[in-house]
């Protein structure tokens, strides 16, 4: 199970099999729905080499998330800029994206999901609600953008963690490759800090779709040549210690032996 082979299988299906459909932002897509995408960490850090995929914005966003973070000038401040737009759009004036990812996970109605999450590995890792939800309807009226992807489990068994995160909306082309790499990170923060092997990466999506124009971007990435998927090196991870969570920074994790083809250009659409 190699990621970049479920993904390109997943975005050949949807550029060839795909369905017209619209969409909030007006731009059009080809669509499917409900499919499932696989990897096994053994294999490397599930990080696209087909196109350059910028790892540090995947590790600054899950770090946002991870402090409970909702602001922009944290992600403008590790030249993360995706988004900028819907900040721009939502109107607000606050520097915020309202109660998006690290809210709900930090303070979901008062309950910090993260630090119970976390005391449950320790405590009762046989457990079947090792969950994490951001789909909050209560306070969605509020967010700059619904989260996308909207929750997630873990599952312990014989000292290997498993991930799965669900998602709603995937952005093929343009955000599905950080999505990976975001809950990869995730998991190898997980496997570390608890004493655990990182074992499967697995994505349950709803609306696969790419937009009108990233169709020529993505018939370019699929006839580009797969390299070796990278490694990661993490100092310390994520855990819980008298009820304290200790969680990676930057500069204590290591990506080692990336090598890409360049970055392919295409449009956000925001609307």
């Amino acid at each position: 199970m190699n990621i970049q082979e479920e993904y390109n299988k997943l975005m050949s299906e949807v550029l060839y099999q795909g369905k017209k459909k619209s969409d909030r932002t007006g731009t059009g897509t080809l669509s499917v729905f409900g499919r499932t995408i696989r990897h096994d960490m053994s294999e490397g850090f599930p990080l696209l080499t087909t196109k350059k995929v910028w790892f540090n914005a995947a590790l600054t966003e899950i770090l946002w998330i991870l402090q409970g973070r909702t602001d922009v000038t944290y992600l403008q401040n590790h030249k993360v800029h995706y988004w900028d737009a819907d900040y721009e759009r939502s109107g607000r004036t606050d520097n915020t994206l309202g109660p998006v990812y690290g809210k709900q996970w930090r303070d979901f109605g008062g309950v910090d999901q993260l630090k119970n999450l976390l005391a449950d590995i320790k405590s009762n890792p046989d457990s079947r609600r090792l969950i994490v939800s951001a789909w909050n309807p209560i306070e969605m009226p509020d967010m700059a953008l619904p989260p996308c992807h909207y929750g997630f489990q873990v599952y312990i068994n014989d000292g290997v963690i498993d991930l799965m995160w669900q998602q709603r909306s995937v952005d093929i082309f343009l955000g599905l490759p950080y999505d990976i790499a975001m809950y990869g990170l995730l998991l190898e923060f997980l496997a570390k800090g608890n004493g655990l092997k990182a074992g499967s990466l697995i994505g349950q999506l709803g609306d696969c779709h790419l937009y009108s124009n990233h169709i020529k971007q993505a018939s370019e990435q699929l006839e580009r040549y797969m390299y070796e998927l990278p490694t990661i090196q993490v100092e310390h991870g994520l855990y819980l210690d008298n009820d304290a969570i200790f969680m990676p920074v930057h500069n204590s994790v290591s990506l080692i032996n990336y090598k890409s083809h360049p970055a392919i250009k295409a449009p956000l659409s925001v609307g």
